[in-house]
C-alpha cells in the first residue's frame, strides 16, 4: 500500500510537470490581450464554472476585482438565486438567466473555468453551453480554461487556453488546479494590473 501512494505522488506531481511544460503561452497572452481590451471599453468579466471550476471562479472574481481592478461578477456566488432558478426554470437556464438579468452586452466577457468546457451531445454542462450562445448571439467576447479537447467551450471562443492532459485519473484535479495558476498568472500580468 505504502508503494501505490508512492507511485500515485510521483505520477501526479510528472504528470502536472508534463502539463505546465505543454502549456501554450500564447493562447495565455491572447487572453490577456483580450481581457485588456474589454477593460479599457468599460466592459464587465462573468466567470461561469460548475463544482471545483466554480469555486476557482469565486476566487477568480475577487482576484479580478481587487487586484486588476476588473468589474468581475460569477452566478454562482449568489446560492439563493441560483437555487431558485434551479428550483424554477431548470439547472440547464441558470447562467442564461443570471446573464440576461445582468445585461450581458458586446463589451463584455465571459470566462469559463471547465474540465470539460460543456458538450450538448453529452448532456454535460449545459448551464454553460447554453449561456456561450446566448453571449455569442449577443456579440460578448469568450474566453476559456478548459481540459479534455475543451468541449463546447473551445469551439466558441475567441481565445481559450487548453490544459492537456494525457493520464485520466488526473484530468480532473490537475485541471482544475490549473485554472487557478492560469488565471493567478492573467490577473497578476503587468498589462492588467491596476
Amino acid at each position: 500500500m505504502k508503494t501505490a501512494g508512492k507511485n500515485y505522488t510521483k505520477n501526479y506531481l510528472s504528470a502536472a510537470t508534463k502539463i505546465l511544460d505543454q502549456l501554450d503561452s500564447k493562447e495565455i497572452e491572447n487572453a490577456i490581450d483580450l481581457l485588456v481590451s474589454v477593460k479599457q471599453k468599460g466592459g464587465r468579466l462573468f466567470f461561469l464554472g460548475v463544482g471545483g471550476s466554480a469555486a476557482n471562479c469565486s476566487h477568480a472574481v475577487n482576484d479580478f476585482r481587487k487586484i486588476a481592478r476588473f468589474e468581475s461578477y460569477a452566478p454562482t456566488d449568489n446560492v439563493a438565486e441560483l437555487t431558485a432558478r434551479t428550483n424554477d426554470e431548470g439547472w440547464a437556464t441558470t447562467f442564461v438567466s443570471w446573464l440576461e438579468i445582468s445585461h450581458l452586452s458586446p463589451n463584455d466577457a465571459i470566462m469559463v473555468l471547465s474540465v470539460g468546457g460543456g458538450n450538448l451531445e453529452k448532456n454535460t454542462s449545459l448551464n454553460i453551453v447554453i449561456a456561450l450562445e446566448y453571449a455569442k448571439k449577443i456579440g460578448s467576447s469568450i474566453l476559456g480554461i478548459v481540459s479534455r479537447d475543451g468541449g463546447h467551450t473551445r469551439k466558441v471562443t475567441n481565445t481559450s487556453i487548453l490544459i492537456r492532459i494525457d493520464e485520466a485519473e488526473y484530468i480532473t484535479p490537475i485541471s482544475e488546479s490549473f485554472q487557478a495558476l492560469i488565471w493567478h498568472l492573467i490577473v497578476n500580468h503587468p498589462k492588467l494590473k491596476g
